[in-house]
């Protein structure tokens, strides 16, 4: 539950000294905090805590219940309509014989970055995008990152922030990486995304304004929709805008020839095909699909080869990460339309507590 701690050491060794709580009387404390609490961010935390305490205490809810009083967003079913324009989109893009998943997949291996490669290829990257992202937002003296290469995760990055403005970025080289995806993955984890925000909100809110609640992170809450978000926009910021080159440099010293613009126009197109995922979290939670279905699902749908599509049944059945899905997509749309062509409103996702209740009133 908890994504990341960095607050007073003598709370966590007060916890770390006491048993661990029943579920239920999570449940109880959880409703103790919500009746002295007004309608706000922090609020809306604790309601996410509440009802994923309630799961572990073993109420019955369903999925999109679940999902909804967790993160604040109700996850439906995209019409298959959806993925088919999206596909025909990627035909012109991708033109060539065999089926469209057949040429995603060799265009993707075309950019391949080799594994040895990756950590290399992720170093440079990170440097640029701090470059660039100097130029979205203030990053706070002595902020940095240590990349770390990691296998046997069912994730294929991730930001672990440590305090004291450090992060450590971990790449699971265990599947496949193109060039492009190096790329979004470094952004989306580092610059303008994931540490950025948690440098810049223990700066400005924790130091600046003594928010102790900005020093932990939790997963199943809408803080997780807000920070998904903004990770997903970061690249968009970056790959289509003064940095593309430099970014694509990166990938060419590794000996991978990379034309953005095309990738990009690519990402594009594709990405209506991600709410696929969430399409087979609720066919596996609420239908009652089999594994064999949801792997072939993603695979028609989503365009995923067999390894990623075992990768995601796998991320889907873990404890947390089940309802987690959402967050990306979602993330993306509300945050996205948010902010449409005004830099100020990413800077203040950032930069202050945004709820996804007024993300959501962008989009209505």
């Amino acid at each position: 539950m908890v994504d990341a701690y960095y607050g007073p050491r003598e709370l966590a060794d007060a916890v770390d000294a006491e048993p661990l709580a029943e579920p239920r009387t999570l449940v109880a404390d959880a409703e103790a905090l919500l009746d002295g609490l007004e309608d706000g961010w922090l609020r809306d935390q604790v309601l996410g805590l509440h009802t994923f305490a309630g799961v572990l205490a073993g109420e019955t809810l369903a999925y999109a219940d679940e999902v909804e009083r967790c993160y604040g967003v109700r996850p439906t079913f995209t019409d298959e309509s959806v993925f088919a324009a999206a596909h025909e989109r990627l035909d012109e893009l991708l033109p060539g014989e065999g089926t469209l998943a057949e040429r995603f997949e060799e265009w993707e291996k075309s950019i391949r970055i080799p594994t040895e490669q990756v950590e290399r290829v992720v170093a440079a990257a990170i440097d640029v995008a701090r470059a660039r992202t100097r130029d979205i937002v203030d990053l706070p003296d002595g902020e940095g990152v240590e990349l770390e290469i990691v296998r046997d995760v069912p994730w294929l990055a991730f930001c672990a922030f440590e305090g004291e403005l450090r992060s450590r970025i971990q790449v699971n080289v265990d599947l496949p990486i193109s060039a492009v995806e190096a790329l979004v993955l470094t952004i989306h984890e580092t610059y303008p995304g994931h540490h950025a925000e948690r440098a810049a909100k223990e700066q400005l809110l924790v130091r600046g304004q003594g928010l102790l609640e900005e020093t932990i992170v939790m997963v199943p809450t809408p803080q997780s929709v807000v920070s998904e978000g903004i990770a997903s926009l970061a690249p968009h910021l970056l790959l289509d805008g003064d940095g593309a080159q430099a970014l694509a440099a990166v990938t060419r010293e590794a000996g991978v020839e990379l034309d953005v613009e095309h990738a990009q126009a690519v990402r594009r197109a594709k990405e209506p095909c991600g709410w696929a995922s969430v399409n087979a979290a609720l066919m596996l939670y609420e239908d009652g699909a089999q594994d064999d279905e949801v792997v072939a699902y993603a695979r028609r749908w989503g365009l995923a080869t067999e390894e990623v599509a075992n990768h995601l049944l796998r991320f889907l059945k873990e404890p947390t990460s089940r309802t987690y899905v959402i967050t990306y997509d979602a993330g993306l749309e509300l945050c996205r339309a948010w902010v449409g062509d005004d830099p100020a409103r990413f800077r203040k996702l950032l930069t202050e507590q945004v709820r996804v209740r007024d993300l959501v009133g962008a989009t209505r």
